[in-house]
């Protein structure tokens, strides 16, 4: 589903600015990563670390984060002729019912979409689990949604809890410019409670507890919500999926008096946005709620309750920049990323950040 024209920032993200191993690899600190501050008023454009975001934002100020835990998502899987698949765990649909992408791996451990599975394939799974897949899954969220090109829809039979099976046996998905296999720990933010995404809410990974009581102490607000997160290598062309949210009430009374008395609402991560804006009406006004969103956000239908955005970089056509650009527009969004391209930012989940500020 084309969303958006992005052509106006498309580019050619080089090899070496794709992050391949997490900042403490590297020798940093979550918060030591680096800070790009753009101003979509002014196309003005600062360059920090993240540690230093506490001067940047102001009390009375809300950041919205997704509270999401992240799951050990992946697990090694077989076919009946014993060739050897990683199955991807998308969602959580309802008891056994999932949805799933099955990737097949090459001799250098790289993996890739498998393309020949079978509507009744049985896949063998660790500890005695088993994955059978159904149909090609179908989003409910349009009326004339094709066949998905990657997810299936899958019943799963675990003998023993899910949770409790993942930790076990699974592992955390991982794309194949991350070069090594890192622990689950690596893919969590600190401020995680609750399971069932199945990749990392990126955006607030930098965050550390001593951040956190920095900004608060300055007044900053923190206003959790949950959206878990399904796996985002979808073709950009396919319609999208839902994703189970819940915004409680205060975070919705939080947004709603910041915007009254003139305080900026900041979304941690495009998933925050989702959830939040899915509670937002028309006239502006968030509300508690829970339950499964379809919402995609263009720059036609525009954001209701953020005027800002922290978030990673993202790559050439993926479909999170039609948030980026209902919030900053194109024309910003160019210079922005001219600017993360000229100063080597680095992207992915274990990359730099991006702060988007009226």
């Amino acid at each position: 589903m084309n969303t958006t024209s992005l052509s106006a920032i498309e580019f050619s993200l080089p090899p070496e600015l794709e992050a391949s191993a997490p900042p403490e690899a590297r020798g940093l600190r979550r918060d030591q990563v680096r800070l790009m501050i753009s101003n979509y008023s002014t196309d003005e454009v600062k360059h920090t670390r993240f540690y230093h975001l506490d001067k940047y934002l102001s009390a009375g100020d809300v950041l919205v984060i997704n509270t999401s835990r992240t799951r050990n998502a992946a697990l090694m899987a077989s076919r009946t002729d014993g060739s050897a698949l990683e199955l991807h765990l998308s969602t959580h649909i309802d008891e056994d019912l999932w949805t799933v992408e099955v990737r097949s791996m090459d001799e250098a451990g790289k993996t890739k979409h498998l393309d020949d599975a079978r509507e009744g394939e049985i896949l063998s799974l660790p500890g005695t689990a088993t994955a059978v897949l159904q149909r090609p899954y179908v989003s409910d969220c349009s009326d004339n949604s094709a066949p998905s090109e990657t997810l299936w829809l899958a019943k799963l039979g675990f003998p023993i809890p899910v949770e409790e099976h993942l930790t076990r046996y699974g592992f955390p998905i991982r794309y194949n410019y991350v070069k090594e296999k890192w622990p689950l720990s690596f893919y969590q933010t600190v401020y995680a409670t609750e399971s069932g995404s199945a990749e990392m809410p990126s955006a607030g990974r930098p965050f550390t507890p001593r951040l956190l009581k920095r900004l608060e102490s300055k007044g900053i607000q923190i206003a959790p919500l949950i959206l878990h997160t399904g796996i985002s290598n979808i073709e950009t062309h396919e319609p999208p999926y839902k994703e189970f949210y819940r915004v409680p009430s205060g975070t919705a009374r939080m947004v709603n008096e910041a915007r009254a008395s003139g305080h900026r609402v900041i979304a941690v991560g495009t998933t925050a946005i989702r959830g939040l804006e899915t509670v937002t009406n028309g006239d502006g006004q968030t509300h508690a709620g829970e339950g499964w969103t379809c919402l995609v956000i263009t720059p036609r239908r525009g954001l209701r309750a953020v005027d800002a955005l922290l978030t990673g970089m993202h790559e050439p056509e993926a479909s999170h920049l039609a948030i980026l650009e209902a919030l900053a527009g194109l024309p910003h969004l160019k210079v922005a990323y001219d600017e993360a391209l000229r100063k080597g930012y680095l992207w992915h989940e274990f990359g730099d950040l991006h702060l988007i500020m009226p």
